[in-house]
C-alpha cells in the first residue's frame, strides 16, 4: 500500500493566519481522475480523524463544483479595463527573471499554457513580480500569489457564503517538497482575513497586507494595485 503525505490547511485568526498540518494517507497512484479523488477521500478522511471538517479540495481533481471554480486556472481576477485573467496567468506573467519578463503576454493565454511557456523555466531566478506596471516583492515567498489569489475571491462574492463553511482546505497534487504556492493555502488566508475584518483593507493597501503576512516587514516596493478592479 502506497503512502503519501500532504497538507490540510486551516484557517486561523491570528498571525501566522494559516495553520499547516501534514497527514500521512494511502495513495492511489495513476493520472486518472479518479485515481486522485481516491487519495483526496483518503485524505480527508485522515482529517476527518483529526477533527478537521468539512474540508475543500481546491484543484481540477475536486468532486465539488465549487472546488474546480476555485482552481487557480478557472478563478479570475477583473482589471479596471474590463478583461479577465486567470490567478494562473497573472502569476505566471508577471514573473520579473534575471533573463527576461515579465512575459504580459502569457496573461491571455489558457492558464496551462502559461504555467508550461518554457520561459518560466529558461529565463534563469525570479527577481521580482510585476503586475500591470505595479511592483510586488518576492518576499515573504507566497505573498504576490496569495494576493492575486485573495483578491480574485474577493471579486467572485458569489462563492464566498459556500466557501465559509469549510474548516479546512486541500489540493492534492500539491507537494511541499517540490512547491511552494498552493491554492488551498490561498484559501484558507482569505478565510482568515476575512473572518477577523481584515479583507477590505488588504485589497486596498498593499502596504498593509504585507505588513500583516510578513512577521519580519518585507520591503515594501509600491503603495497599491490601481488597475485592479474591486
Amino acid at each position: 500500500m502506497a503512502k503519501a503525505k500532504r497538507p490540510i490547511f486551516v484557517p486561523l485568526l491570528k498571525p501566522p493566519w494559516v495553520k499547516e498540518i501534514i497527514l500521512e494517507f494511502e495513495w492511489f497512484s495513476g493520472f486518472a481522475k479518479s485515481q486522485a479523488q481516491k487519495s483526496i477521500d483518503a485524505l480527508h478522511s485522515e482529517a476527518f480523524k483529526h477533527g478537521i471538517k468539512p474540508i475543500l479540495e481546491i484543484s481540477s481533481k475536486s468532486k465539488q463544483q465549487l472546488g474546480k471554480d476555485l482552481s487557480a486556472f478557472n478563478l479570475s481576477l477583473k482589471t479596471k479595463g474590463g478583461k479577465e485573467i486567470s490567478v494562473e496567468c497573472a502569476f505566471q506573467g508577471s514573473k520579473v527573471f534575471e533573463k527576461g519578463g515579465p512575459y504580459t503576454d502569457l496573461y491571455y493565454v489558457q492558464s496551462r499554457e502559461a504555467k508550461t511557456d518554457p520561459r518560466i523555466k529558461n529565463s534563469g531566478k525570479i527577481l521580482a513580480f510585476n503586475f500591470l506596471g505595479d511592483d510586488f516583492p518576492i518576499n515573504p515567498l507566497t505573498a504576490f500569489y496569495d494576493w492575486l489569489y485573495i483578491t480574485a475571491l474577493w471579486q467572485n462574492q458569489k462563492k464566498l457564503e459556500e466557501l465559509l463553511r469549510f474548516s479546512g482546505f486541500s489540493d492534492i497534487a500539491f507537494n511541499p517538497k517540490k512547491s511552494l504556492n498552493c491554492q488551498a493555502r490561498s484559501a484558507a488566508l482569505f478565510v482568515s482575513l476575512y473572518k477577523t475584518n481584515q479583507i477590505e483593507d488588504v485589497i486596498k493597501d498593499k502596504n498593509f497586507y504585507l505588513s500583516i503576512v510578513d512577521i519580519q516587514k518585507a520591503p515594501v516596493l509600491q503603495p497599491s494595485f490601481p488597475e485592479l478592479s474591486t
